[in-house]
């Protein structure tokens, strides 16, 4: 099984990169991590602009017969468990394959929203792009163990 993330920039903080490590590792049993940065348009262009170019970057990194996932502000509220069920149910559309997409921090470009098979939001609390690399990782990991019926949901 393969997991894909697409997001734009880089992450600096040393922390949130051990964070992101752990659950990756922790991830390998169930599947394999790609992370596909794009660059992250300069706070200087316009939000329109920046959408744009950030969208198109993304939409470049996706496959026409990907399953997507984009984590959206005003996309669809899911439980641990709604997401486990979509996972099972999305890796064996996609062939054992599912692509995430992380909009920047002025979100993403209409376009990629409307190439999504879901829209989820992780919650009404905005969170940076970087954090919710972390975060998405974690619910995966948690939504494997789920569908596995192992301990670690409670």
């Amino acid at each position: 099984m393969k997991l894909k993330i697409v997001c734009p920039g880089k992450i600096k903080e040393a922390w949130l990169n051990s964070g992101i490590a752990e659950y990756v590792k922790r991830l390998g049993r169930y599947c394999s991590v790609e992370f596909i940065e794009v660059a992250d348009s300069p706070d200087s262009l316009p939000v329109e602009r920046a959408l744009t170019t950030e969208g198109e970057l993304i939409l470049s990194k996706i496959n026409s017969g990907d399953i997507i996932w984009v984590m959206d502000l005003h996309g669809k509220l899911m439980t641990s468990e709604e997401i486990s069920e979509a996972l099972v149910d999305d890796m064996e559309r996609g062939g054992s394959s599912l692509t995430v997409v992380i909009g920047g921090s002025n979100g993403l470009d209409p376009k990629v929203t409307a190439r999504a098979n879901r829209r989820i939001c992780l919650g009404k609390v905005t969170l940076t792009h970087q954090m919710t690399r972390l975060i998405v990782l974690e619910q995966i990991y948690r939504g494997f163990k789920i569908a596995g019926g192992e301990k670690y949901h409670k």
